[in-house]
C-alpha cells in the first residue's frame, strides 16, 4: 500500500508524456476513492490535522485551499479530492457540446522550474455526459464548482446560449459555477471577457440561476468569473466594474498566461497558457490590485502558482479569501493539501490573526 501511494503522490514527474500521467493518476485517485476502506487510507495519509475554517459565498470551507479546474475535466474522481483533505474541487471545463479538443501532444512540463504548457482545448465529454456522471456520483462531502467554456464550434455571438445552456444542465448538482472567458486555448474566447459580450454571458446565466433557483425554491449559486493574468489594469478594472454591476458573486485570478519566463527552453516555445511557479507572482498582483480596487468588496479565489504554505500565504495577504492548486499537486502529490493547510495554521499563530478571514489583504492595510 504505501508503495502505490508513493507512486501515486507524484506520477506527473516520471519520464512519460504528460497528459498520459495526467490520466494514470487520476485513475490511481478513482480507484483508491472507489470504496470506504481505501478512502480511509487516504484521509490517514493525506487529510490535514488542523482546520481553518473558512466562510465564503455562503458556504462554510472546512480550509481555503481546493483543487482548479482541469485536473477532473470529467467529474470522475469526486470522492477522491475530499479524500485527500481539500475543502472543494472544480470540474471541467465543461462546454454545451462534447469535444477532443486540439491535437496532441498538447500538454508539456518543465521540472526544473515547476511549470505546465498546456493547449487543452477544453476537451471534454459535454454537459449532457457531465449530467449522466454526477448523477452517478452522488451527493459529496464538499462543495463542488463546476468551470463553464464555450464550444470550439458555437460563434461568439452565441457564447451566451452555450455558457447558459451548460450552466442550466448542471444547476442541480453543482454549488458554484465559474464563466471562463479567460483560457488561451480556444480561438477568440479571451475577447468574451470584454465588453457586450462578457454582459451578455453574465445575464444569460444569471437568469438562468434566478430560473432555477425559484423553479426549485433553493438560493441562487455564486457565480464567478475567471480573469486572464495578461489583461492590463484598465481591462481588469472593466471586467471588474461589469461583475459588481451583474452582482456576480467573485473573481477567480487567474488562468493561465501566454508569457514565457524566457524562450530558451523547449517547453516554453509550445503554445498554450503557462502555469505553474512562473505564473506565482503574476497572479499575486493581480489579486493584490483587484482587492484593492474594489476596497476588498469583491471575493477573490487565487490560483497560479502555488507549490507551498509561503506561496498561499502572499495570495491570501493580498486579498484571496479561497486558494486553488493545478502544477502544485502535479510536482508536489497528493501531500500538497495537508502541508499548505497546516502551514496555514502556523502561519496565522505566527501572526496573530485569529482565523484567515482576518489574515485576507492584510498586506493592504497599515499596521497601527
Amino acid at each position: 500500500m504505501g508503495r502505490l501511494f508513493r507512486w501515486f503522490s507524484r506520477p506527473l514527474l516520471a519520464l512519460q508524456d504528460s497528459e498520459k500521467a495526467h490520466a494514470r493518476s487520476l485513475l490511481m485517485l478513482r480507484i483508491a476513492s472507489s470504496n470506504a476502506l481505501f478512502r480511509g487510507c487516504l484521509r490517514l495519509l493525506y487529510k490535514p490535522k488542523k482546520s481553518l475554517p473558512t466562510s465564503c459565498f455562503g458556504m462554510e470551507y472546512s480550509h481555503p485551499f481546493g483543487i482548479a479546474a482541469g485536473m477532473d475535466k470529467k467529474a470522475e474522481a469526486l470522492r477522491g479530492w475530499s479524500s485527500i483533505g481539500l475543502a472543494f474541487s472544480e470540474i471541467g471545463g465543461v462546454t454545451m457540446l462534447e469535444q477532443t479538443g486540439n491535437a496532441k501532444p498538447r500538454m508539456f512540463r518543465h521540472g526544473s522550474d515547476r511549470a505546465l504548457v498546456n493547449r487543452m482545448g477544453f476537451n471534454n465529454p459535454g454537459s449532457e455526459k457531465i449530467v449522466q456522471q454526477l448523477q452517478r456520483s452522488g451527493s459529496q462531502p464538499i462543495p463542488v464548482w463546476a468551470n463553464l467554456g464555450k464550444s470550439k464550434l458555437t460563434p461568439i455571438e452565441d457564447a451566451e446560449m452555450d455558457y447558459s445552456t451548460t450552466m442550466h444542465r448542471l444547476w442541480p448538482y453543482v454549488d458554484v459555477f465559474v464563466i471562463n472567458v479567460s483560457s488561451p486555448n480556444t480561438p477568440g474566447l479571451r475577447d468574451l471577457q470584454h465588453g457586450d459580450h462578457l454582459k451578455g454571458i453574465l445575464e444569460a446565466c444569471i437568469d438562468v440561476n434566478r430560473t432555477n433557483s425559484e423553479g426549485s425554491n433553493a438560493s441562487p449559486k455564486p457565480l464567478l468569473i475567471k480573469v486572464a493574468p495578461d489583461l492590463s489594469k484598465q481591462e481588469l478594472e472593466a471586467i471588474v466594474d461589469t461583475a459588481i454591476a451583474c452582482e456576480i458573486d467573485g473573481i477567480v485570478a487567474t488562468n493561465t498566461t501566454i508569457e514565457r519566463p524566457n524562450q530558451t527552453h523547449k517547453v516554453y516555445n509550445e503554445q498554450g497558457g503557462c502555469s505553474g511557479s512562473p505564473l506565482k507572482h503574476q497572479s499575486t498582483e493581480m489579486i493584490h490590485h483587484i482587492y484593492s480596487y474594489t476596497g476588498g468588496r469583491l471575493p477573490i479565489v487565487g490560483v497560479g502558482g502555488i507549490m507551498n504554505a509561503e506561496d498561499a500565504w502572499e495570495k491570501i495577504l493580498a486579498g484571496a479569501s479561497l486558494l486553488q492548486a493545478y502544477a502544485g499537486f502535479v510536482f508536489e502529490g497528493p501531500g500538497l493539501t495537508k502541508s499548505i493547510v497546516n502551514g496555514l495554521h502556523k502561519k496565522l499563530k505566527e501572526s496573530g490573526f485569529e482565523s484567515i478571514s482576518e489574515a485576507v489583504g492584510a498586506s493592504h492595510r497599515v499596521p497601527e
